[in-house]
């Protein structure tokens, strides 16, 4: 569906944005994209979409070229939606009349019944009649994603959808969201910060790094068999420790206390994260991180086991 072949971008010509990005997405396939502040996720959404004109390289959707403004008057492309992290909402109408905004007047039934389904899929529907000024960050955030989502693009375009929404919002949102659009087969890509967005909702991921595509596989294999450092450390603390002569990559998850062992650590803290505490110690002069059922003392003197690599 999607084909992105040799893509280059940059603001200006001494100033590489992205590099000779390749990848393809498949109808319905559902696509994150990850990878530090300034990385470019945000442009690389915007290129698709068609807001940015390429340096090098095609994207083709389907059949149909992706270009930008120098070809189109007003960009975009009319079978996508792009939701940006500035919503572009109208403050001054409702909730429903801002998803009705591109839907057909003529056949106000059906408009109707396509708002309500989209205000329970975003969890608004006791908001239908509320002025979009009168909202929260993340209820606007919301309502831009059902707006988008009002005539049914084949590609759904969000770039950190879920930034402002509060944490218990957030989870239950994700799954109403992500099964939404696999029910209504609808491709999508999300640029985040957030690892819950790509383990548990994306089919694919990928990870920038200066300028270019470090990795791009299932969540699954990245995650457990993460190539370098930085890409572990989107997921988790990580460590990075040297055993017999080999640098391995753990997650703290992945090293346990024992009764015996000849690799000990020194408590340094512990951090209470409900469920278990992390703690914080030193392993030969490097400060290590991993889980505990229980606090330790500063200064008390633990023994480790290593997950085999």
């Amino acid at each position: 569906m999607l084909k992105v072949k040799h893509i280059s971008f940059g603001y200006t010509k001494n100033k590489t944005v992205l590099e000779n990005f390749n990848f393809t997405l498949k109808e319905g396939e559902h696509l994150c994209i990850m990878g530090e502040s300034g990385c470019g996720k945000s442009t690389l959404l915007k290129i698709i979409y068609g807001l940015l004109d390429l340096q090098k390289g095609t994207i083709f959707w389907k059949e149909n070229q992706v270009l930008g403004p120098k070809k189109y008057l007003v960009p975009g492309m009319d079978f996508f939606k792009y939701v940006a992290q500035d919503f572009d909402l109208m403050p001054y109408i409702s909730v429903s009349e801002n998803i009705k905004k591109h839907l057909s007047r003529f056949y106000p039934e059906e408009s109707e019944k396509r708002t309500q389904e989209l205000l329970e899929v975003i969890e608004m529907k006791a908001f239908e009649n509320t002025k979009v000024k009168n909202l929260s960050g993340g209820q606007k955030q919301r309502v831009a994603i059902a707006r988008a989502l009002a005539k049914e693009p084949e590609l759904l375009l969000l770039d950190e959808p879920f930034g402002q929404i509060d944490n218990f919002k957030k989870n239950s949102l994700r799954r109403r969201l992500f099964a939404y659009l696999k029910e209504k087969n609808i491709a999508c890509i999300v640029a985040t910060h957030d690892k819950n967005d790509a383990l548990s909702f994306a089919d694919r991921l990928i990870v920038i790094r200066h300028q270019k595509i470090i990795a791009n596989d299932s969540p699954k294999e990245i995650y457990h068999n993460p190539k370098k450092k930085y890409i572990a450390a989107l997921f988790d603390d990580v460590n990075e420790i040297t055993i017999d002569g080999k640098t391995h990559l753990f997650y703290p998850h992945q090293i346990k206390i024992v009764e015996n062992s000849d690799k000990k650590a020194i408590v340094l803290n512990a951090y209470f994260k409900g469920a278990y505490w992390l703690i914080e110690a030193d392993f030969k002069n490097t400060t290590i991180y991993f889980n505990s059922v229980k606090p330790f003392n500063n200064k008390k003197e633990v023994a480790l086991s290593f997950l085999d690599k």
